[in-house]
Formats: C-alpha cells, structure tokens, sequence
C-alpha cells in the first residue's frame, strides 16, 4: 500500500504550500502536479494552440474542459512514477464531468490511503467566498471555476479525508493533516 499523501482541492486552498510543510516534516520529496502535469499531457497530444484557442473562444471553462482528458492521463501517470512523496495536484486533476475519467482516477487512487481534500470550510459557500478573496487577482472566469470545483462533488468521493484550513496557520493545518492520516 502506497504511504504518500495526496492533496486535492480548489485553487488557492494551499496545496502547494501544505505539501511542502508535509514533505520537509517528513523527510519526503514533493512533487507537485502543477509542475510535472506539461509533460504528461505531451504524451498524449496537449495542443498548447488549440487549448489557447478555446481559451480565447470560450474561456476558462473551456479550457478546463479541453484539459481534462489530459489531466486525467497525468494523474495516472504521475502516480505510476512517484513513490514516497507528497503530491499535491492541480485543482482541476480532481475535478471530473466525464464519469469515465472520474473512474480512472478514481481507480488510480483508490490503493492510496492517505487523500486528503482541502478546504477552508464546511460550509461550501462559505469556502468559496475565502477562496475568491484569496484569489481574487485573478480573471473573473477563473474564479468562477473555482467555485465549480469547490461544489462539485468528485473531490469529496475521491478523499480519503477532509481538513478545514480556515482560522489555522499553514503548520496548524499540516499538524491535523499528520494527526488524521495517522502518519505523526
């Protein structure tokens, strides 16, 4: 059974900045999606042109749309690649329309124990509203997203366990993360 720990959730939630915490308290590498996702999605034929091109036709959402066999491919492989790690995806990695991506990534998930989602707080609204003020220099479509990913309900299926990071300090949050996931 696999001892990494996977972070999912909305953009801004503080995957990235979590995952690090996790990792050096750990002693493991981080590999983080956002970073490593380019390549993955070459190997199955991302088009930076035609994804700019829906982009500026239809914008955030449409993109997200064009992405998502991509990211799918990317999760798949990033967990086939990385071992004894901390991995913090991408908001959109776990955020599936289509129910057949959603079971793949459900499949590649399913062996990890220890997938948590984060989110400010339970109150879904609620999360969103800190979200937008945290992201809050970016587009309005982008934004609108994020509120798609918060309600949507593939992150809260694929976690193994939630964390609520509203009124904690980054250390705070990692400190529940170890306690939850049995990992301190």
């Amino acid at each position: 059974m696999p001892s990494d720990i996977i972070l999912i959730g909305p953009q801004g939630v503080g995957k990235s900045t979590i995952g690090e915490l996790l990792a050096t308290q750990l002693a493991l590498p981080q590999c983080s999606m956002d970073e490593l996702r380019w390549g993955y999605y070459d190997e199955i034929g991302y088009d930076p042109a035609l994804a700019q091109q829906k982009r500026e036709a239809g914008g955030a959402w449409a993109i997200i749309q064009y992405w998502q066999p991509f990211e799918a491919h990317a999760v798949e492989r990033l967990l086939a690649e990385q071992t004894d790690c901390v991995i913090d995806f991408g908001a959109g990695h776990s955020v599936y329309e289509d129910a057949a991506l959603f079971a793949r990534v459900q499949r590649a998930l399913a062996p990890y124990p220890h997938v948590v989602l984060l989110l400010p707080s339970p109150d879904l609204d609620e999360s969103v509203r800190i979200l937008a003020d945290r992201n809050r220099d970016l587009p309005d479509d982008i934004r609108q997203t994020n509120e798609h990913f918060v309600h949507h309900p593939s992150n809260a299926k694929l976690a193994k366990f939630t964390v609520y990071t509203k009124g904690k300090t980054p250390e705070e949050t990692r400190d529940e993360i170890l306690h939850v996931t049995g990992l301190t």
